[in-house]
């Protein structure tokens, strides 16, 4: 080996660098082109972060990403995107062999669950997929990991003792906030447990210079909360009328503020209405003339490229709040679940309204003092994005000793 005059090693004539080993990376229930930008903003921090993994493990890699997804891989998904599967019932039944050809070509399976879907609040369906594709891994040998993810609740004995079953044969279990960790431990398992938090922090995205004049306010309008659930019954128990709410806030902001208001969808999709963010909005902007419609985004940085602009964010999408958060926007996140108090809590961040524990006047009061405090929140925002990307780091280390030990030489 010779070494030039600024210190490059060069290899010696006729040497040829011994090849990298390849490792295959299954990222299921992940997704490239949901319709939820959070579930894709997941998919791209989750990417992001195992390649700078590999490069501390000595590897390269390659995807296959498994889930709510259109099969085919994207052109804009990246060279090392090689696998697309859609989960579907056939192919959890294994009538349909896709599904358990691309997980027996991974090495690694790393499960994020839809960030918050390894519960029983969104249903049965939801979670015997969820169960379901998680024993096609254990059943292939494969190495399961949970990343980053809220875990639970379980409101039944019998969703909880499958959710365990499976927890106990995973490599590592990782949650997103102290709520999730503290779940497991009661649980009793013994399987390794990483505290970390929500991986679309790592989501990059170009920021957006705030407009000169008038405060400019995000709001973002829940399609799933505007419709009272998948039900259609205030399926996740909220202790006031949230369409009501949604108004007051938009005339406080309007008269009381003088703010514009933009409405800011996360999750818009023309087949299922009960979820459809941008719907709302529209609804929204027809029974108050003078807010602004934002969207809908091509992407998750595109949103939060556009929400890094604004002065103040409320919203009960949790990651629209993250794209806020994590791009240094004052913010106050409106839970319908432990999810958001988890996650935020274990950031240090206590400013999150609880639509299902407060009322709609405690829920107004918390938004409005997080506008008008929204200096202070700034810094107490820059303060938790601080505890996120050490978090996050520890994620990182543990993926890359998970690559040094789950490759395969590659040619």
């Amino acid at each position: 080996m010779s070494v030039n005059g600024v210190g490059t090693t060069i290899p010696a004539q006729g040497l040829v660098p011994p090849p990298q080993r390849r490792v295959r990376v299954g990222l299921l229930w992940h997704s490239l082109d949901s319709a939820n930008l959070g579930v894709v903003a997941l998919t791209i921090g989750q990417m992001q972060l195992v390649r700078q993994a590999a490069m501390g493990a000595g590897c390269t890699v390659e995807f296959g990403v498994l889930g709510g997804t259109r099969d085919g891989v994207s052109a804009t998904a990246g060279a090392d995107v090689v696998d697309v599967c859609r989960v579907t019932r056939n192919r959890l039944l294994g009538i349909d062999r896709q599904l358990k050809a691309v997980l027996s070509r991974c090495d690694i399976v790393l499960d994020i669950g839809e960030g918050d879907s390894f519960a029983d609040i969104y249903g049965w369906k939801r979670l015997v997929f969820h169960l379901g594709t998680k024993l096609w891994a254990i059943r292939l040998g494969k190495i399961l990991v949970f990343s980053p993810q809220t875990l639970g609740p379980f409101r039944h004995w019998m969703s909880g003792w499958w959710a365990d079953r499976v927890m106990s044969r995973a490599a590592l279990v990782c949650t997103r906030d102290g709520l999730s960790s503290d779940f497991y431990r009661a649980r009793g398992l013994k399987r390794p447990l990483l505290e970390s938090t929500d991986v679309a922090f790592a989501l990059p995205y170009t920021p957006r210079s705030r407009l000169p004049g008038r405060p400019q306010v995000g709001l973002n309008v829940s399609g799933l909360l505007w419709s009272g659930g998948y039900t259609g019954e205030n399926q996740f128990g909220l202790r006031f009328d949230y369409r009501q709410l949604i108004l007051d806030l938009v005339d406080w902001f309007q008269r009381q503020a003088d703010a514009d208001v933009w409405l800011v969808p996360h999750v818009v999709t023309a087949d299922r209405a009960v979820e459809d963010d941008w719907r709302a909005c529209q609804q929204v902007a027809s029974a108050r003339p003078g807010v602004q419609l934002a969207g809908p985004f091509p992407s998750p940085s595109a949103a939060k490229g556009f929400v890094s602009g604004l002065d103040f964010f409320a919203g009960a999408r949790e990651h629209a709040c993250i794209a806020a958060f994590s791009s240094g926007v004052p913010c106050v996140p409106m839970a319908y679940s432990r999810k958001f108090s988890g996650l935020f809590n274990s950031l240090g961040y206590g400013r999150v309204a609880d639509c299902t524990g407060d009322t709609a006047e405690e829920v107004r009061q918390t938004v409005q003092l997080g506008y008008l405090e929204r200096e202070a929140v700034r810094a107490e925002v820059i303060h938790g994005c601080n505890v996120a990307a050490a978090r996050l780091e520890t994620y990182r280390k543990a993926l890359t000793e998970l690559l040094k030990s789950g490759g395969k030489q590659g040619g």
